[in-house]
């Protein structure tokens, strides 16, 4: 295990004692494993670690810049790769697992990944049975939830996305990158909720 993950780790603890949204949404795991995960690279990783749109509050300086450490050794994820919008998707956006299931830090009672978003793109509606939890760490964004008002979300702001309900984030001048948290069905993945839509 790097330093770089270690570093991660203390973080993300550091930000679930912190920050009551997150304590409220789920614990912090007990006990969070170390295991080899090999790397799976995305363009994305690089456009991350060289952002410069990604401001932070002083606070979240340090989560931002972890997550930035680990990001050339993480296994990036192929969520929709496979469907028709996946490859524009994939050049807009991308994630990877910080604690949970696909990364060297694993843990069984919760999944939580780190997103990161371009400029002037929206990512469609969608929907899981996890409940989840956004924290912006850098940049803003706008996050939509169906039947509820458009929020313009900034670093420290938290949005909260009930089970199988549908949500789609926005970016506008600025790029976004946020902590997401998962309890309750952690192995289902995510689905387009409008595929029809995206033809």
């Amino acid at each position: 295990m790097s330093d770089a993950w270690d570093q991660l780790l203390s973080e993300a603890q550091a930000a679930h004692n912190r920050i009551s949204a997150l304590q409220n949404f789920c614990a912090f795991p007990d006990a969070v494993h170390r295991k080899d995960c090999a790397p799976h690279h995305d363009p994305l990783s690089d456009r991350m670690q060289a952002d410069k749109g990604l401001f932070a509050s002083d606070e979240l300086v340090p989560f931002r810049d972890a997550l930035c450490a680990t990001a050339a050794d993480a296994k990036w994820r192929e969520t929709y790769r496979d469907t028709d919008f996946g490859e524009t998707l994939h050049a807009h956006f991308g994630c990877y697992e910080v604690i949970g299931a696909d990364t060297p830090l694993q843990a069984t009672t919760m999944r939580s990944f780190v997103i990161y978003q371009k400029p002037h793109f929206h990512y469609p509606m969608h929907h899981h049975p996890a409940e989840e939890l956004y924290l912006v760490i850098a940049g803003e964004g706008e996050f939509h939830m169906e039947g509820q008002p458009s929020r313009q979300l900034q670093p420290g702001d938290t949005a909260f996305h009930p089970s199988n309900v549908p949500h789609a984030l926005t970016t506008h001048d600025t790029p976004i990158m946020a902590y997401v948290l998962w309890r309750g069905d952690l192995g289902t993945k995510p689905v387009w909720t409008y595929p029809e839509e995206l033809s």
